[in-house]
């Protein structure tokens, strides 16, 4: 019975997850009203964590910032000189 709860938890999860990946947007939207919804029924503390973050940035969750200075600069390779 445990192995079943687990189970169903973890494919939930995982749903979850694939979800807000693959539907950025909606996904955003859905959980804004459940938040909305929530909060309207005073359980402040699950609308709080309900509510999507806000992007920043391009918005594509690509990693890429708002701005160029909090971009971190990669070091380039070098190439290995024999002698």
């Amino acid at each position: 019975m445990i192995e079943v709860v687990i189970v169903a938890a973890l494919v939930m999860w995982s749903a979850i997850v694939v979800f807000k990946k693959v539907f950025p947007t909606t996904a955003n939207s859905v959980f804004m009203q459940l938040s909305s919804f929530c909060a309207k029924q005073g359980w402040a503390t699950l609308g709080e964590w309900l509510k999507p973050a806000m992007v920043s940035g391009c918005g594509g969750s690509c990693g890429c910032s708002a701005n160029e200075d909090q971009v971190q600069k990669k070091t380039e390779v070098q190439a290995v000189k024999w002698k």
